[in-house]
């Protein structure tokens, strides 16, 4: 039986009938109020709750044999306490219950980002130097060592995957918002530094399946960065605007002009209290040249990455399913 967390997320949308095709036996923890259908639909055991209850969590790895936590608090803006309870508290309450039932693997998700921002010129390896820029970075660096402590202090068989920025089905914030929905749906079709800046995408459906890999395979102990290949803004935009059939004709905006306008929207927000639309936050992500070397994953887990044409594809598919393009 596998423990799994975040099932009803982005992640889970893809990892949970991944695992139960391939015949494993899934357990998750879910909220009443969270998109829980489908769960129901594939014959899942369900605990209610969040990591943040130990109550829960116990019941949730409770005869268990893996755990895959894959549960986080995720959002360019908010309090750091909120990030904290989930990220660190949470991940706390799933390692000590882990221990405590003596499971033979825990599969613990975190994200390249923990790095901070990459100096120019730079690649990212798993042994590149962590500087958190913001409260949910700290949170999932903090959450990290939280899982090497159980593992050097009481042996807990643990690996700690890092993906790249999420795209694909399901998904509708961060990565497949900036690159899929503003310019195609919302029509702002805006770049920095004429789209030469590079991120770092990694397709969902790839990363289920290293974390699949993960429970059998891998070194406990480890960390593994999992990302497909940097690609410029500029080429992303193009391969996008192909498979629509429309103009790859962008509107270059001055990096200094992007900066005021978040810095002004996140000063709004502390009287709104809501996210805005481009949180201050987003920058070291935006502005920075992301280039990952998952070689570890590729030779340990083996991790295959999707062509990313093919990944877009995908992606505008089920984005046609729910309506938004034709």
């Amino acid at each position: 039986m596998i423990a799994v967390t975040g099932a009803t997320g982005f992640l889970g949308h893809n990892l949970i009938p991944l695992l139960v095709n391939s015949g494993h036996c899934v357990r998750a923890l879910a909220r009443r109020n969270s998109d829980h259908c489908f769960l129901q639909d594939l014959g899942i055991e369900l605990v209610w709750g969040d990591t943040r209850d130990p109550a829960a969590v116990n019941q949730l790895i409770e005869g268990c044999d893996a755990v895959v936590h894959a549960a986080g608090h995720f959002r360019f803006w908010g309090k750091y306490e909120d990030f904290h309870s989930t990220n660190v508290e949470g991940t706390r309450n799933m390692l000590e219950a882990a221990r405590r039932v003596g499971v033979q693997r825990f599969v613990h998700v975190s994200t390249v980002v923990v790095v901070g921002a990459p100096y120019p010129g730079t690649i990212i390896n798993e042994g590149y130097p962590c500087h958190p820029r913001d409260d949910y970075q700290r949170s999932k660096l903090d959450g990290e060592g939280q899982v090497m402590t159980y593992h050097t202090r009481y042996g807990l068989p643990a690996i700690i995957l890092r993906p790249g920025a999420y795209y694909g089905p399901y998904g509708r914030y961060a990565w497949n918002r900036l690159f899929f929905e503003d310019p195609h749906v919302r029509g702002l079709r805006v770049q920095i530094h004429g789209g030469q800046h590079l991120t770092f995408p990694i397709f969902v459906p790839d990363f289920a399946r290293v974390i699949e890999a993960a429970l059998t395979r891998g070194t406990p102990g480890e960390i593994y960065n999992v990302c497909g290949p940097s690609m410029t803004h500029r080429e992303v935009n193009h391969v996008i605007c192909r498979l629509l059939g429309r103009s790859p004709r962008f509107v270059n905006v001055p990096e200094g002009a992007m900066l005021a306008l978040a810095r002004l929207m996140t000063a709004l927000s502390r009287f709104t209290r809501r996210e805005p639309f481009y949180p201050i936050n987003l920058a070291a992500y935006v502005f920075n040249d992301w280039v990952v070397n998952s070689s570890k994953a590729v030779r340990e887990l083996g991790f295959d990455s999707t062509p990313f044409e093919e990944g877009a594809r995908l992606t505008l598919d089920w984005y046609r399913s729910i309506g938004f393009f034709r």
